[in-house]
């Protein structure tokens, strides 16, 4: 008895460390559930990149995902499709918008040095100082307090930079942005520190959609947008607010059943399975899991398979009771005899969790994901919690009233009558 007391505050303690974690730490939702933004990109051949490999798509997934966190925006997905797509969600975009001009534009940072004839510059070209020398880059104000954009340069974009200064004093060197001449300052002396300025006539996010660029890199092949899907934000709190109404109704039926059919070991299954549920959302908050109306699906599936096991055990008791089992022996057998049967369900389903999280797309990990931790979790609360539960509300005597599990007196009386015949034969040696 000891040890069970020892168990039953373990377990209260256990919901408590639930219920804080479940106070303080927010959990990230996905996009169906707060909006954003769904694209589809689809790598394109150039004259220069005529096949797309694996190290092109792995390359371009980095520089997305590099360009989607400069958003600022967090659980930002960038997944593969297929052997030329991207898919990227945005969930709790702000402007979808800039969000899609950032993803999909090229942003090629070029310097281009002066063609000089007879001391006049007659154009540029190309001076092998890019985007790809950049250092990073940040918005920055003039002494007149106008907009500009801070370059900073690695090691080996400064020394090309010093030495296009020195050769280039006095002239202009143009600096264009995806082919567009974005500024033309005139060299007034060298700069060998790795640092440059662009100027211009900015606004203050002009400046910063810019330097978003930069900081995120060139596309190392062109992406064009093939599919554009938005969640709006109305629609994203629509399907949270009725996936929470779902689930309470879903859990509240199987609270009802489980304490009509079964009462009192229904009672304490229903106790099992709050406790369950509140172990189960602790561990998503502090994992975190990114919940999906998917991830929600399999979280509550998981609900369900733990109340199957409840009912396997419960079933297996009774049967022990109606076979003249005391009460000790009946809830331990009913326990022992549903094990085999809840354990080898269970394994199959994590089984196909795990099939389903490396070969399922994003919305399928995600339902896989809820369901593999609540089902392995709902074996906790069957085998542990609820047994537990059960030999401290029950003890170990005979069962004095049926009703509390769903009996009927004849049912007790007679199986009592029949084991007690059963004794007495056998202490007195009479054979069937």
């Amino acid at each position: 008895m000891k040890n069970k007391i020892i168990m039953f505050w373990a377990i209260v303690i256990l919901a408590i460390i639930s219920i804080v974690i479940i106070k303080i730490k927010p959990i990230p939702l996905g996009l169906d559930l707060v909006g954003g933004s769904r694209i589809v990109l689809e790598a394109q051949t150039t004259a220069n990149i005529p096949t797309i490999d694996n190290d092109t798509m792995d390359g371009l997934k980095a520089a997305i995902e590099n360009r989607v966190n400069a958003l600022g925006v967090s659980e930002t997905m960038v997944q593969r499709m297929g052997e030329r797509r991207l898919l990227v969600e945005i969930p709790n975009v702000a402007d979808p918008k800039y969000a899609r001009e950032i993803i999909g534009e090229t942003a090629e940072l070029d310097f281009k040095k002066p063609i000089i004839e007879n001391g006049n510059v007659v154009g540029f070209e190309s001076s092998g100082l890019s985007g790809e020398d950049l250092k990073k880059a940040e918005v920055g104000t003039d002494a007149a307090g106008k907009w500009l954009i801070s370059l900073q340069f690695n090691l080996n974009g400064a020394e090309k930079f010093a030495k296009l200064t020195r050769e280039f004093l006095h002239y202009p060197i143009a600096i264009y942005f995806n082919g567009e001449n974005i500024s033309q300052p005139v060299v007034q002396a060298e700069i060998t520190g790795g640092n440059a300025q662009i100027t211009g006539e900015f606004t203050h996010d002009e400046a910063k959609k810019v330097v978003d660029f930069l900081n995120a890199g060139a596309l190392p092949v062109p992406a064009e947008i093939i599919e554009e899907n938005t969640v709006g934000p109305t629609l994203g709190a629509d399907s949270l607010h009725k996936s929470k109404i779902a689930g309470f109704i879903g859990i509240a039926a199987v609270m009802l059943f489980m304490l009509i059919w079964y009462r009192v070991p229904g009672l304490i299954a229903n106790i099992a399975l709050i406790i369950y549920s509140l172990i189960v959302f602790a561990i998503f908050k502090a994992v975190p899991v990114t919940l999906t109306l998917a991830g929600i699906a399999g979280f509550i599936l998981s609900i369900g398979m733990a109340v199957d096991a409840n009912i396997l055990i419960f079933e297996r008791t009774k049967e022990e009771l109606k076979s003249g089992r005391t009460l000790f022996t009946a809830i331990n057998s009913g326990f022992d005899r549903a094990f085999t049967s809840i354990f080898d369900s269970n394994m199959s389903t994590i089984i196909i969790c795990v099939i389903l999280y490396f070969l399922g797309s994003n919305i399928v990990k995600g339902f896989a994901l809820t369901l593999a931790i609540g089902v392995l979790l709902s074996m906790f609360s069957a085998i542990t919690v609820t047994k537990n539960l059960m030999h401290l509300i029950f003890g170990t005597g005979q069962l004095k009233y049926p009703a509390m599990f769903g009996l009927k007196e004849s049912d007790i009386n007679q199986a009592y009558e029949a084991a007690e015949t059963e004794r007495e034969k056998a202490k007195f040696g009479v054979l069937d």
